[in-house]
């Protein structure tokens, strides 16, 4: 006897996992690209201080001492990225599954799931890159892991970096070496405002942001930054859904984004990066 079963087909789309963008709490917008695609700041030098000739025993110098000139140089940053992407969607194509395959979900799934992991791991690359502290790469463990983030926090007070908004940045295995080591005590008493920002626990007045491994480099221990060492500029961000355009019947999806990271090269120090031994 033969039996011809059923097969049914539901409404529904086996998404991706994915998570939001990480960067926003290590990253400023400053500077406007408005109108421009290279952006010059300066640098300026100081005086060194001197003993005030009291007694005007320096003959030919002010009682000051020698009278300086500043330095004004220039850092210049030039966006590189200007990426793009283009699908249709045939319009028999959305009827037959179910309008499944459409216009507006395909274009909030590619920004989820391809642009926002791109513009996160380039950042993050830039910022590791253009780090001022960067120590030999170690194997960190739950037992060293606490010492080597004072170090880090170390780091940023001799540079003078601000105490408040610092953030440490881990992946999984690192944050799982957070939780492991008994001279730690994770808060995870954050604000709803944090959580959404990425926010997952504080540690010694750090925020703890854990970003999934692949949007980081290949041996990222762990970073402790802050946000005003990184202009991260989206100069633009332009998505189009164009229905039944010339040639195309249906959905023609557009999208480009022009963005960059840039390092200041007086505060990278606010930037600790470290690495961990190859496996």
């Amino acid at each position: 006897m033969a039996i011809d079963l059923v097969t049914k087909f539901e409404p529904y789309v086996d998404e991706m996992f994915t998570t939001e963008a990480k960067k926003s709490l290590v990253t400023n917008n400053d500077f406007t690209w408005t109108g421009a695609h290279t952006v010059k700041v300066y640098k300026i030098s100081t005086a060194t201080m001197n003993d005030y000739d009291r007694e005007g025993t320096n003959e030919g110098n002010s009682r000051y001492g020698t009278v300086a000139s500043l330095n004004a140089t220039t850092e210049e940053f030039t966006l590189t990225k200007d990426r793009s992407f283009t699908f249709a969607i045939d319009k028999m194509d959305k009827d037959e599954t179910a309008q499944q395959l459409a216009g507006a979900s395909a274009l909030a799934r590619q920004e989820r799931e391809v642009i926002i992991p791109e513009v996160d791991t380039y950042v993050f690359n830039k910022m590791c890159t253009g780090a001022g502290n960067t120590p030999s790469a170690i194997e960190l463990t739950e037992t060293n892991i606490y010492d080597e983030i004072l170090k880090a926090t170390e780091a940023l007070d001799d540079a003078e970096a601000p105490d408040t908004g610092r953030v440490l940045i881990v992946t999984p295995t690192t944050y799982k070496l957070l939780k492991q080591c008994p001279d730690i005590t994770l808060d995870s008493d954050v604000a709803q405002e944090q959580r959404l920002q990425g926010v997952i626990a504080m540690v010694d007045g750090l925020s703890v942001v854990k970003v999934p491994a692949k949007r980081l480099p290949a041996q990222f221990g762990f970073m402790v930054c802050h946000k005003v060492a990184t202009v991260a500029p989206a100069k633009l961000e332009d998505y189009k859904v164009h229905s039944d355009p010339p040639g195309i019947s249906g959905d023609l999806v557009e999208g480009r984004i022009v963005y960059d990271a840039f390092v200041l090269e007086n505060k990278k120090n606010a930037i600790y990066y470290q690495a961990v031994t190859a496996e």
